[in-house]
């Protein structure tokens, strides 16, 4: 019993060691950051907050080589503020832009580094505004590849993040060609026909959105409007 209970004792000792141990690595000292540009109006890319454009970085030096990810909000913007300083290999993925090769940065302190992108779709002329008791949008679609466009759409939500995955209440259309860039499309939304999700006298954001028919293909965006109902 007697070396049961000195082994005991020691493995306790041994183990407290361990967890008292001091860390001695370095915090993250750096920031990343930038925008999705449009490469011919350098506007910025509007981007969906859930299921949208995301950046893919792999920090030189390892050899595990993992990828690590960064979310684009809706804006089109991104940051990182507790990155290493160092050199990386960075992949914007799964965008609503056509593809993008890998490029290496090094980033030290803030680090700006934005991406000139070319969208599948521009949605031009966007004008959303209330109209009686509907939500009328008019807009039109100027697309930058052959794909056809698959849906359009109006979405609406309380919060400005709005999108096609982020929606109380939509009013979308079926495309599946390509289209005419001076067409005018218009998407309504009933208000009386919603009113569980749309309360009168209350404010909600409203986004027009676009879809090309590409693998992997995000919705393209013109900017949220809030609108008092």
């Amino acid at each position: 019993m007697k070396k049961i209970s000195i082994y005991l004792s020691v493995l306790a000792v041994m183990l407290s060691a361990a967890g008292c141990k001091i860390d001695n690595y370095p915090a993250p000292d750096a920031q990343l950051f930038g925008t999705f540009l449009d490469a011919e109006t350098n506007e910025p890319v509007e981007q969906d907050i859930i299921r949208g454009s995301t950046i893919e970085f792999i920090e030189h030096g390892y050899a595990s080589q993992t990828k690590q990810v960064m979310i684009v909000k809706n804006d089109g913007s991104y940051r990182n503020n507790l990155i290493f300083a160092n050199k990386y290999t960075i992949t914007p993925v799964r965008g609503n832009f056509v593809p993008t090769e890998p490029q290496d940065v090094t980033v030290a302190g803030a680090t700006q580094l934005d991406f000139k992108v070319q969208p599948y779709i521009r949605v031009k002329d966007a004008k959303i505004e209330k109209v009686g008791s509907k939500v009328v949008a008019t807009f039109k679609i100027q697309q930058t590849v052959i794909n056809n466009v698959k849906k359009i759409g109006l979405y609406a939500h309380p919060e400005p993040s709005v999108g096609e995955p982020m929606r109380t209440v939509l009013s979308d259309m079926e495309i599946n060609a390509a289209t005419d860039p001076n067409k005018v499309y218009k998407l309504e939304i009933d208000i009386p026909a919603n009113s569980n999700n749309l309360k009168s006298g209350s404010q909600y954001f409203f986004r027009i959105g676009a879809l090309i028919d590409a693998p992997e293909s995000k919705f393209n965006y013109a900017k949220a409007v809030r609108l008092t109902l």
